[in-house]
């Protein structure tokens, strides 16, 4: 971890006009480890202040995160993302469309590392999908890649509605073992984005069944960051994710409720104390973007609800409830949890994620 008076890492935000790019940059703001020095965007952005590029011709400024944007980074003049030198800074966050991250993250990742919250890679064999707290041991992938001849490594984040499902499995899998797992997600309309997003007409007053890709992300994604490392890839955890996936007139937060069948009998007690317990090791080290706790647990059966849980540990803890018996399944239990797509599932996620690989000597500030 870098000390009072270190220098601190530069970074680089690709794909900064965007939403989650926009995520990034609030997070970013007065950061004591990280300083956001670089942005880089489409051509048609390239060229501008940052504040310029974000405003409509109407005038309108199209600033969407929590804060007011914060006049140092719209001053920044912003460059074309096919074109950025990564040589220059000491981290990448990326944060483009899968397609032109396929282009973009390994030549930016030959020359510093690059942690993307793009599907581009996350199935790659010697590319782990790494959540803070749950599968550090993962990390050592990173050096594997490293070993071939990069600066830098790609370390993507997972699709969001696998973060919560796999924070709250994590536990459970490794004191009772997981034997199958089935989970229906009600997924904010913010997790498409705004850009084509979802239109009004067909959230309001609905509920949209279908979300493309995002059934088989959440099932593959989650057994892999469950897995184990083998040598240089990951054997996925054996038990079986089946996942119904739908949109719902929810600004922010997932809600997903999860039936899972475990190797072992347990009961809630043991369960709850699993939840409350995981993390603590990981948290103990103090990073600035960490929450006081990974799970929350609601004795309250009318929780969790996404509007009064999502910003719990700032958008970092994941709240589960209404625990109970499955007794259609051996040794079944089934629960709620939320989860926040846009804070712990995609750019906070990140930069917690950043925050311990610099302790672990992965980043770092270049001497300059």
């Amino acid at each position: 971890m870098a000390r009072h008076g270190d220098a601190k890492v530069r970074v680089a935000v690709v794909g900064a006009t965007g939403v989650t790019g926009q995520q990034f940059l609030d997070a970013l703001v007065n950061h004591p480890l990280l300083q956001v020095t670089n942005l880089a965007a489409s051509a048609r952005s390239a060229g501008k202040r940052y504040i310029d590029a974000i405003r409509q011709p109407s005038g309108q400024v199209s600033w969407y995160a929590d804060s007011p944007l914060d006049q140092r980074i719209g001053e920044i003049e912003v460059e074309e993302a096919d074109a950025f030198d990564a040589g220059g800074v000491d981290l990448v966050f990326s944060c483009v469309d899968a397609t032109p991250a396929r282009e973009l993250e390994p030549a930016y990742a030959r020359l510093a590392p690059v942690i993307s919250t793009a599907s581009a890679f996350r199935m790659e064999s010697d590319v782990p999908i790494l959540i803070p707290g749950v599968n550090m041991d993962h990390v050592v992938l990173l050096q594997h890649q490293r070993e071939r001849g990069r600066k830098g490594f790609i370390a993507p984040n997972p699709n969001c509605t696998a973060v919560g499902l796999a924070i709250t499995l994590a536990p459970l899998h490794r004191k009772f073992g997981v034997k199958r797992v089935h989970m229906v997600s009600m997924q904010a309309v913010s997790g498409a984005g705004r850009s084509p997003g979802v239109i009004g007409l067909d959230i309001l007053d609905n509920i949209v069944p279908f979300i493309p890709k995002e059934e088989e992300k959440a099932s593959a994604e989650t057994r892999k960051i469950l897995g184990t490392v083998v040598g240089e890839t990951i054997r996925p955890a054996e038990f079986p994710v089946s996942c119904t996936c739908t949109r719902v007139p929810v600004l922010e937060g997932h809600t997903e409720a999860v039936h899972v069948e475990l190797d072992r009998d347990a009961d809630e007690g043991a369960i709850i104390d699993a939840w409350r317990s995981f993390g603590g090791e990981f948290l103990a080290r103090g990073y600035p973007t960490a929450p006081s706790a990974m799970i929350h647990v609601h004795d309250d059966p009318f929780r969790p609800q996404v509007r009064l849980d999502r910003d719990l540990g700032g958008g970092m803890t994941t709240a589960v409830g209404r625990l109970r018996r499955d007794t259609t399944l051996d040794n079944g239990w089934k629960y709620l949890l939320v989860s926040h797509n846009t804070k712990m599932g995609a750019a906070k996620g990140c930069i917690l994620l950043a925050e311990h690989l610099l302790a672990e000597g992965l980043i770092s500030a270049a001497k300059r």
